[in-house]
C-alpha cells in the first residue's frame, strides 16, 4: 500500500508528521536541515524521491523560516524528480491577510499561494482556512479539510442536552451555524469591535444563552483575548458554562495566562500547531488519522468529499 509514497516533515510540526506517517503505515523520511552561521539553512532529502509521491508536512506559523523551509523542501523534491509533491499544511499562516482591508497593504495569503506554486507544488492539503476563498488563490488543487470531523464526535461524547453553539464574532457565524445545524442546537453570536489588531474594544451578545452550556467555535485562538472576554460575557448573560473549540492553537503573547485564568471550562484544539506549554484547561485532539486517511484516499483515487463537510 505504501509503494511509491514518501512522507517528510519540516521542523515546525515534526511530532504531528510522525503521527501521520505512523497512522499511514510508513516511516517518516529522512531529511536533514543544514544551518549556516548567519542563520541561512538548506534542507536535503537523504533518500531517493525519484518517481515518488512526496508528502511534505509543515505548518507555516511564525517565524517566517517555517514557510521558507517548506518552499525549499518543495523545490528540492521537484529537482530530485519526485512524481508529485503535495504540501500538507495543517495550519496555513498569513491566512488572515486574505484581502485589502485598508489602503496600501499586502494580500499575504495570495502571496504565499503564489510562492508555493512557484516552488513547484502539485497539490495542497490544509485545514480550516481563516477564509474559505483562499482556495481560489491557487491554480493547483486544494484539499480543504475541516476540524469538525474531529470536534463533532467529541462534542457529542460530552453532550449535556443543553448546548448552544456560539461564534466569538460575526465572521465566525457561518462556522458556528454549521455546527448548530449538525447538532440541532441554537446559535449565539458575540459582536465585537476592534480599535487595532489583537485588541477588542467592545463586545455584546446576540442570542439567548441563559441557562445554557455554551460551545464557542472558531478557526484559531491567538492571544485568547476575544475568547476569554466572550466566555466572561456569556456567563454574565446567564450561561452555565463555556467551552471553546478552536482548530489552530496559535496562542501567542499572554494567551496561556489568559486561558489558565479564564472562566473557560475547557479549550479544545488540534495538533496543527504544537503547544509551547501545557495547560490543564487545554485539550489537544490529533488530526493525524484524518490526514493519513485523506492521503491514502487521494493516492487510491477514492472520494474524500466526506472530509469537506463543515
Amino acid at each position: 500500500m505504501s509503494e511509491g509514497v514518501k512522507i517528510f516533515s519540516g521542523r515546525a510540526t515534526k511530532g504531528l508528521a510522525e503521527r501521520i506517517a505512523a497512522d499511514y503505515g510508513v516511516s517518516l523520511g529522512n531529511v536533514i536541515v543544514s544551518e549556516f552561521s548567519d542563520g541561512e539553512f538548506s534542507p536535503s532529502f537523504e533518500e531517493t524521491v525519484r518517481g515518488q509521491h512526496v508528502f511534505l508536512i509543515q505548518s507555516t506559523m511564525p517565524p517566517a523560516e517555517n514557510l521558507m523551509e517548506l518552499l525549499l523542501m518543495i523545490d528540492a523534491a521537484k529537482r530530485a524528480s519526485a512524481k508529485t509533491v503535495i504540501a500538507v499544511i495543517p495550519y496555513f499562516g498569513l491566512a488572515r491577510q486574505d484581502r485589502k482591508d485598508k489602503p496600501r497593504v499586502a494580500i499575504g495569503a495570495k502571496l504565499v499561494a503564489s510562492m508555493l506554486e512557484a516552488a513547484g507544488v502539485d497539490r495542497i492539503m490544509t485545514m480550516d482556512l481563516h477564509a474559505d476563498q483562499i482556495q481560489g488563490f491557487f491554480t493547483k488543487p486544494v484539499d480543504h479539510l475541516y476540524a469538525s470531523t474531529i470536534f463533532l464526535p467529541y462534542i457529542k461524547s460530552i453532550d449535556t442536552g443543553n448546548f448552544i453553539m456560539a461564534a466569538p464574532d460575526a465572521g465566525g457565524a457561518k462556522r458556528a451555524n454549521s455546527y448548530a445545524k449538525k447538532l440541532d442546537t441554537g446559535l449565539a453570536i458575540c459582536h465585537k469591535s476592534r480599535k487595532k489588531a489583537n485588541e477588542v474594544a467592545e463586545m455584546t451578545v446576540i442570542g439567548d444563552v441563559s441557562g445554557k452550556d455554551v460551545i464557542l467555535i472558531d478557526d484559531m485562538v491567538d492571544t485568547a483575548g476575544t475568547l476569554t472576554k466572550a466566555a466572561d460575557l456569556f456567563l454574565e448573560n446567564g450561561a452555565k458554562s463555556v467551552r471553546a473549540f478552536c482548530t489552530h492553537a496559535v496562542l501567542s503573547g499572554p494567551a496561556y495566562e489568559r486561558i489558565n485564568n479564564s472562566n473557560l471550562t475547557e479549550l479544545v484544539v488540534t495538533d496543527s500547531i504544537p503547544l509551547v506549554e501545557e495547560s490543564d484547561k487545554i485539550n489537544v485532539l490529533s488530526v493525524a488519522e484524518l490526514y493519513s486517511n485523506v492521503m491514502r484516499s487521494l493516492l487510491h483515487n477514492e472520494s474524500i468529499s466526506t472530509h469537506f463537510v463543515m
